[in-house]
């Protein structure tokens, strides 16, 4: 089966509630994409706590409706066989058993390790290329007392760096400071004026975190004025690295660190864990920083595997029995308090907020909130947040519905194989997440650019297994600067430049995507009956958390499953379906919410089967029972 975008012009309607104009099909979809855990299976980063935004519309529009294609992962019969093995040594089930498989985990030893996530398991940060060199040259600056800047990105992973070593130093050390651009006067990485303020204060050592990788002019500027950098990034490096005296970045050519997906965040962890073990510094005094390392994990949308899950397990633990001052601040902010915090909530409640303070404002402030020491003082700054969050999700609504007509109007759309937008009046707070909003909904490539002086500066996302930072690196020749990751990156360009820029990006993108990048596919990793749902198999599954990007929570798959004869449409606008189905191999009768999906439910009261494809979740208003979310359903023809 392929995906097919389906031409056809469809009226539009008021709604009854939000005196917002609806373009069903497409604007469905996108609002229950955000609501499901499909958004793990995209890798893009996207922190929103609300609804994609629908089209407003005055007049009749031609749309794509897209249909889900369903791939299986394959299992071949080795395969099979070790989950099998797996299964029975660790007396779990042979469906789980092939999760692990899937997951590159093949001994039990492993899975146990996988399951109970140790802290002892860390990797020795001295494996890091110039680690020894980073420690010597903090040490010596606090042995001479010279003053120490910390200074990191405006993002959540750089925010939450600046603060993990700003934090730990502090209870060390008193000569110190920490300094975040500003994203309008500044922009991205370092600039002259932070290096020009570390001068004027005295500075002799920047720590610099979450960026720096390619600023070799600046640190060369730095440099002359005296002043000594140790980057801490995980950035894709040029061929050509900075003057650093030290550079800890796993992504390099001569890495030798064995693992290569740290955030910003945890590459500062693995440098402070070093300074700590050089300065016999017991491990336990870092544990309390461990809700910040999680937030930036989830946040800047890392691999969930290896260290990272490591270290993301444990932060979770650490936000949820005893968060630091300014996140127990957040936490309340976001009506977390009376509730287990997931990924999830730090992608779509934590992050956003964060990330607001950088967007809106000053990502100092971000900082000023998580280093905060007194509660009330910390509330009242997560209060401010908090309201800069509320202006974003503002621009962020207008800005979207502004892209989405400029979309719906381009010539040939359906042959277009990547999106890029410019508009000098946007907001460059935000068009990162319209640029995720794009790629969601259109399963294309987008670069969204707005104007900065005389300069269009932007943001590029992806959709999952393209490398949007290839493409842009094939136009560097008509950048002036770039950045980022295999699904998220920064760019700036002359004006002039723009429309060159679109036409090789676009050729890049045409040449290299695959087909099945550009469609709507949810990935199913196993095909099962509901007898497979007992309470031990949902224990065993959770133990599978922390979910994200290497380990997406399982989707499953069940054949021909029929309403049970109580199935009902919920929701304020008659939108999602109540479920409660029955499958012809066993008397279980399964609860199952599907969002967004309503249209469905004339065919399934007419007692025909239908498959589902679900994850498998606790009904949070009845602990203990199971609740399917359905992915997606396909009437049986």
């Amino acid at each position: 089966k392929k995906v097919i975008f389906q031409k056809s012009t469809i009226k539009t309607k008021r709604h009854p509630i939000s005196n917002f104009r609806f373009s069903t099909a497409l604007e469905i979809f996108s609002s229950y994409l955000l609501y499901t855990s499909a958004f793990f299976r995209t890798f893009t980063p996207c922190w929103e706590e609300v609804p994609f935004q629908p089209l407003r519309t005055e007049k009749e529009k031609t749309i794509y409706k897209m249909n889900h294609k369903w791939n299986y992962r394959p299992i071949t019969p080795e395969q099979a066989e070790t989950s099998q093995t797996l299964a029975q040594e660790l007396g779990i089930s042979p469906i789980l058993g092939q999760l692990l498989v899937q997951r590159g985990i093949t001994k039990a030893a492993d899975a146990k390790k996988f399951f109970r996530p140790q802290l002892p398991d860390l990797h020795d940060p001295f494996l890091m290329k110039d680690m020894d060199i980073a420690v010597e040259r903090l040490n010596r600056a606090m042995g001479k007392k010279e003053r120490i800047l910390i200074y990191g990105d405006y993002d959540v992973d750089g925010t939450t760096a600046v603060a993990l070593v700003y934090k730990f130093i502090q209870q060390f050390y008193s000569n110190l400071d920490y300094y975040i651009p500003d994203r309008y006067n500044e922009g991205y990485g370092i600039s002259k004026k932070g290096v020009d303020y570390a001068a004027e204060t005295g500075v002799g050592l920047i720590i610099v975190l979450d960026c720096g990788i390619k600023a070799v002019e600046e640190i060369t500027y730095a440099k002359e004025k005296g002043i000594d950098f140790i980057i801490c990034d995980h950035h894709v490096p040029d061929d050509i690295l900075p003057p650093a005296v030290a550079i800890l970045n796993a992504k390099r050519l001569d890495n030798t660190y064995p693992y290569t997906h740290l955030s910003g965040c945890g590459v500062g962890f693995k440098f402070m864990q070093a300074f700590a073990i050089s300065n016999g510094i017991e491990f336990h005094h870092l544990i309390p920083l461990l809700d910040i390392v999680a937030v930036s994990i989830a946040s800047d949308i890392v691999p969930i595997m290896g260290e990272n899950r490591i270290l993301a397990y444990h932060g979770l633990k650490q936000l949820n029995s005893n968060p630091s001052i300014g996140m127990k601040a957040i936490i309340d902010v976001c009506g977390l308090s009376e509730k287990e915090i997931t990924v999830s909530d730090i992608v779509f409640k934590i992050g956003p907020r964060i990330n607001a303070s950088g967007r809106i404002q000053n990502g100092k402030e971000a900082v000023d909130l998580l280093t905060e020491k007194d509660f009330s003082a910390a509330l009242e700054k997560a209060g401010q947040i908090n309201q800069y969050n509320e202006t974003r999700k503002d621009l962020d609504k207008s800005m979207t519905e502004e892209a989405n007509n400029i979309v719906a109007n381009l010539e040939g759309l359906a042959d277009r194989r990547s999106i890029v937008l410019y508009n000098e009046e946007w907001h460059k707070g935000v068009i990162g997440i319209v640029a995720s909003r794009l790629t969601e909904v259109y399963y294309r490539p987008a670069v969204v650019l707005t104007r900065t002086d005389d300069m269009a500066t932007g943001s590029a996302r992806s959709v999952s297994g393209f490398d949007v930072y290839k493409a842009i690196e094939h136009c560097r020749d008509l950048l002036e600067n770039f950045g980022g990751h295999t699904y998220a990156a920064g760019l700036s360009m002359k004006v002039e430049n723009v429309d060159a820029f679109t036409k090789r990006f676009e050729d890049y993108v045409s040449r290299h995507i695959l087909p099945e990048q550009t469609s709507a596919v949810i990935e199913i990793d196993a095909e099962i009956d509901f007898r497979d749902i007992s309470s031990k198999f949902f224990n065993d599954l959770k133990k599978f958390n922390p979910f994200g990007p290497d380990n997406t929570k399982p989707i499953f798959c069940t054949h021909h499953v029929y309403d049970y004869g109580t199935s009902k449409v919920v929701g304020r606008d008659q939108e999602h379906i109540k479920l409660e189905l029955v499958d012809n191999k066993s008397n279980n009768v399964m609860n199952g919410i599907a969002f967004g999906q309503s249209s469905h439910v004339r065919y399934i009261k007419t007692k025909r089967s239908f498959d589902i494809c679900y994850t498998i979740e606790e009904n949070t208003h009845k602990r203990g029972e199971v609740q399917l979310q359905i992915e997606d359903i396909k009437p049986i023809e």
